[in-house]
C-alpha cells in the first residue's frame, strides 16, 4: 500500500531506489531460542554477515584515495578492527552456541553490553566511541537482514539504494555516492546540518525530519525521495513512476542548458558583473569548482582533517592538504578556514576539551585557537607554507570582538617570520578576514573592519545567534528564518560597510546557493556568493536573470518590511519580474 511521509527537502531532486535501513534499534529482532538442531546453521549465517560487513568495509577502504584517506580513513579503519576483535566475535558466537540466541538477538545483546562499558568511561573521547559500535553492529544486522533474500538484494543492486536512518554522519556521506546510494532519508537532522549540506554538493536528494520513516519502512522497500517538496513515497504506484520518470528527463534538459553556463561571466540582467566562488572540503568539491568556472574557493572547511582520528594532523600534514587544494585551483584565490571546532564535535578528533552545556555558544572557533596557541600555530604554519603555491587567504571564525583579530594577527607574522628565517620560501603578504556568524560581529563591523582585508557572512549560524533559533534542533525550525527582518538588516548593514570600507565582503552560508534568496541579496548589494559548486551554475543562471538596478532600488522597501510574509511578497514580485525580464530575452 502507498505510503507518504512528510519532511523538509534538505537536498534538492527525486529518487527512486531499494531502502536500506542502517539503524541497528530498528532491525527485527527474533528473541526465540534456538532449537538444537540449528545451532550450527545459526552460527554459519552469523559468520557469514560478519564476513559481508568486514568485505564492504575493505572495498570502502580501497576506494579511498589522497586527502578522503586521510579524513575518514582510520574511522573505516577502527570500524575494521571491532568486526575482528576477539572479545566482540567471540562473545557474539558464545550468545549463539551457549546461550541458543539467534544472530540478530545476539548482536544486539553485544551492543548493549559494550555499549554500557563505553558509556561508563571517564574519557570523553573513547566514551564518543559508542558511535562506533552502532554502526559495526548496525552494518552487520544489515548483512544479516539482507542474506536471508538474495532475489531482493539483486533488485535492489540493479536500481541503487535509498539509505534510511535517524541521521546520517558527515563521514558516511563522502562515500555514499560510491557504494551506490542514490539518496538519505532521516527521521532527525535538519536541512543545514554538515551532512546536508555535503548532500547538496554531492548532489543526492534528501529529506530530513521523515519522523516515521523508521517505522514504515522496511529493508528493501522500494521508495521513491523528492527532496523539492520534502515527500518520502514508500510503495510508489504507477503514477508516481511517471511522475519520476518525467522529473528525470526534465532534469536532463535542464543539465544540459546549465552545462553551457560553465565557463559563462557571470553578469545579471543589467550587466553587472558578480563573483560565484564555492565552498570545499573534498578534493571532488574543487575538481567541480573548477569544471564550474568558479572564481576560487571562498571557503575551504578544515574541519574534516580533524575528525573521525585518534590524533592532531600535524603541520606537513596540513600543509600537504592546503598545497593540494591551492593547487588545484590552479591560481585562483583559496580562502582557508581557520579550525572551527567545539566540545560537540572534539570528542571525535584528538582534542580532549571539556564538556559543555551549549557548545553553540562555547569555546569554538577562534575562541578555542587562541586557547590552543600550539594547535593554532601548527595550523597556521601549514596555511602560510602552502601560499607558496598560489594566492592563500586566512578566514577565522567565530569572531566576536577586535582583540581576536589582533591576537590572530600576531601569530600570523610571528609564524611568517619563523617560516622564512627557517628558509621556508611563503608569500609577502597575506590577506586575513573575519567570518560575521555572531550578531555582536555585525553590530561592531565599523570598528572590526580596520583590522581586516575581507568579510565573509556565515549566514548558517548568523541567523540561529540572531533568532535564538538552534538551526538543528526540530522543535524550533520553523523559528529558523532567514527572512526575519531582523536578519536582513544585519545582513544590509554588513555589506554596506564593506562598500564603505572599501572591502570585500562575500557571503558563504547556505543562503548564497538557494536561488530563491538570489533578488533578496543582489537587492542588498551583496556582489560575492560562496556556495557548494553544485549551486553555481544554478545560482549563475539565476543572476543572469536578476536586474540589479531595479532589485536595489527594492531595498529600502525590504528594511522597512515589518514580517517575513511582507519580505517574500516582496521577492515574489521580484522573482516575477525576473521571469518576465527571461521571457522577453
Amino acid at each position: 500500500m502507498r505510503i507518504v511521509l512528510k519532511g523538509i527537502g534538505a537536498s534538492r531532486g527525486m529518487t527512486l531506489g531499494r531502502a536500506r535501513l542502517v539503524q541497528p534499534s530498528q532491525f527485527l529482532v527474533d528473541e526465540t531460542r534456538l532449537e538444537p538442531n540449528e545451532i550450527d546453521a545459526e552460527a554459519t549465517r552469523l559468520e557469514g554477515a560478519l564476513e559481508t560487513a568486514r568485505a564492504e568495509l575493505k572495498v570502502i577502504r580501497a576506494k579511498l584515495h589522497g586527502a578522503l584517506a586521510r579524513e575518514i580513513g582510520e574511522f573505516i579503519d577502527a570500524h575494521s578492527l571491532l568486526l575482528s576483535d576477539p572479545e566482540l566475535v567471540s562473545g557474539l558466537f558464545d550468545l549463539v552456541r551457549r546461550g541458543r540466541y539467534r544472530a540478530s538477538a545476539a548482536l544486539k545483546m553485544q551492543r548493549d553490553r559494550l555499549a554500557a562499558v563505553f558509556e561508563a568511561m571517564d574519557d570523553p573521547y573513547l566514551r564518543s566511541r559508542r558511535e562506533d559500535i552502532d554502526h559495526v553492529i548496525g552494518r552487520v544486522q544489515a548483512a544479516l537482514s539482507r542474506e536471508t533474500s538474495p532475489a531482493e538484494r539483486q533488485i535492489a543492486a540493479r536500481v541503487g539504494t535509498i539509505l534510511v536512518s535517524d541521521q546520517i554522519a558527515p563521514a558516511e556521506m563522502t562515500h555514499l555516492a560510491e557504494q551506490g546510494v542514490l539518496g538519505t532519508v532521516c527521521t532527525g537532522s535538519s536541512p543545514l546540518s554538515h551532512s546536508a549540506i555535503l548532500s547538496r554538493s554531492m548532489r543526492l536528494p534528501m529529506v530530513v525530519g521523515a519522523h516515521d520513516a523508521l517505522a514504515q519502512i522496511h529493508d528493501d522497500d522500494l521508495v521513491m525521495i523528492d527532496g523539492e517538496h520534502g515527500e518520502v513515497v514508500v510503495h510508489p504506484t504507477a503514477q508516481d513512476l511517471a511522475r519520476y520518470r518525467q522529473h528525470a528527463r526534465d532534469m536532463q534538459r535542464e543539465g544540459q542548458r546549465l552545462a553551457q553556463l560553465a565557463h559563462a561571466q557571470t553578469l545579471t540582467a543589467c550587466g553587472t558583473s558578480m563573483r560565484l566562488y564555492a565552498n570545499a572540503e573534498l578534493p571532488a568539491e574543487v575538481a567541480q569548482a573548477r569544471a564550474h568556472g568558479a572564481a576560487g574557493i571562498g571557503l575551504y572547511r578544515t574541519e574534516f582533517l580533524f575528525l573521525q582520528r585518534h590524533h592532531l594532523p600535524d603541520e606537513d600534514e596540513q600543509f600537504h592538504a592546503y598545497r593540494d587544494l591551492v593547487l588545484g585551483m590552479g591560481g585562483l584565490p583559496v580562502t582557508v578556514r581557520t579550525l572551527d571546532l567545539g566540545a560537540d564535535k572534539a570528542d571525535t578528533t584528538g582534542l580532549a576539551l571539556t564538556r559543555e552545556p551549549n557548545p553553540a555558544l562555547g569555546m569554538r572557533g577562534v575562541r578555542l585557537s587562541i586557547r590552543r596557541p600550539a594547535l593554532f600555530a601548527t595550523q597556521m604554519r601549514a596555511i602560510l607554507r602552502a601560499s607558496a603555491y598560489g594566492p592563500i587567504r586566512v578566514l577565522v571564525p567565530m569572531v566576536s570582538r577586535a582583540e581576536e583579530i589582533r591576537a590572530t594577527r600576531r601569530l600570523m607574522e610571528i609564524c611568517a617570520r619563523d617560516l622564512r628565517s627557517e628558509g621556508h620560501e611563503i608569500a609577502d603578504h597575506f590577506e586575513l578576514g573575519a567570518m560575521v556568524e555572531v550578531p555582536a560581529a555585525a553590530i561592531a563591523l565599523p570598528a572590526l573592519i580596520r583590522l581586516v582585508d575581507f568579510v565573509s557572512i556565515g549566514t548558517n549560524d548568523l541567523v540561529q545567534y540572531t533568532l535564538a533559533a538552534d538551526r538543528n534542533n526540530d522543535a524550533v525550525s520553523d523559528l529558523y528564518d532567514p527572512l526575519h527582518p531582523a536578519v536582513l538588516r544585519l545582513l544590509s548593514d554588513t555589506i554596506r560597510c564593506g562598500e564603505k570600507a572599501g572591502k570585500p565582503v562575500c557571503l558563504c552560508g547556505e543562503m548564497a546557493s538557494d536561488t530563491t534568496f538570489t533578488p533578496l541579496l543582489v537587492a542588498l548589494g551583496l556582489t560575492d556568493f560562496s556556495m557548494h559548486s553544485g549551486a553555481i551554475l544554478e545560482v549563475r543562471d539565476a543572476l543572469a536573470r536578476c536586474d540589479r538596478t531595479r532589485l536595489r532600488r527594492l531595498a529600502p522597501r525590504l528594511l522597512k518590511a515589518e514580517s517575513h510574509d511582507e519580505i517574500a511578497a516582496l521577492l515574489a514580485g521580484a522573482n516575477r519580474g525576473n521571469l518576465r525580464s527571461r521571457a522577453s530575452s
